[in-house]
């Protein structure tokens, strides 16, 4: 898979892009990840991608032209184009399965008081992955690219995926690790009996009982 990413503040993936899964991930050559300064594809003298809104009002407007040329320049066949927008579809991890099974995605990062409404015409899709605001896109970016790489083959193992938050409708089962007692609190009985089939069944129970206590909307 290729993810492009478009910003004007590429050293924000820095970090994102040397640590942990995702860089392992692409050192194995299973996700290849571009960051692109579209503010480059400015053709005004300073550089600049902004501009005052038409009508007035506050805050500076992402200009047309650079960020479509810099969609434009990374566009194939079978490029999905995604942009960063408060008033996109909310992402779910059913999303996030989808556009694991593409070939080439394009993250749009905003900034600023919003887009050129015009800019709307050259994406695909408008992702939101919350009901709040964010200062712009790179955040969003870095969550939706994590989702997906982590769904990749090889990324992670298949086994720790499939009991995921989500995968099945529910909140993962709770996990317990050493030590068995911490002040006061214990591991339950049923996870030291070595019966994994009451093991399994308690785990379904549990993650039940966790999704109606926490996420009725799920059921």
């Amino acid at each position: 898979m290729q993810i492009d990413i478009l910003t004007l503040f590429p050293h924000m993936f820095d970090g994102f892009l040397e640590e942990s899964i995702i860089k392992r991930a692409i050192e194995k050559g299973l996700v290849k990840i571009n960051i692109i300064d579209f503010r480059e594809f400015s053709t005004l003298n300073n550089h600049q991608v902004d501009d005052t809104p038409y009508g007035g009002g506050a805050g500076m407007v992402l200009r047309c032209e650079p960020l479509v040329a810099a969609i434009e320049s990374v566009r194939k066949e079978d490029t999905l184009v995604c942009l960063m927008c408060p008033q996109g579809k909310k992402y779910t991890e059913k999303k996030a399965m989808d556009l694991a099974t593409k070939k080439h995605i394009v993250l749009v990062c905003g900034h600023y008081e919003g887009f050129d409404e015009r800019i709307r015409s050259f994406v695909d899709e408008e992702i939101s992955i919350g009901d709040y605001i964010l200062t712009g896109g790179e955040i969003p970016a870095m969550a939706i690219s994590d989702s997906v790489i982590r769904l990749l083959p090889g990324v992670i193992r298949e086994e720790s995926r499939s009991f995921d938050s989500f995968m099945n409708g529910l909140l993962d089962y709770p996990t317990y690790t050493k030590p068995r007692e911490f002040r006061g609190l214990e591991v339950p009985e049923i996870l030291l009996s070595g019966d994994h089939k009451k093991i399994e069944e308690w785990r379904e129970k549990e993650a039940e009982k966790k999704t109606k206590e926490k996420r009725k909307d799920l059921l």
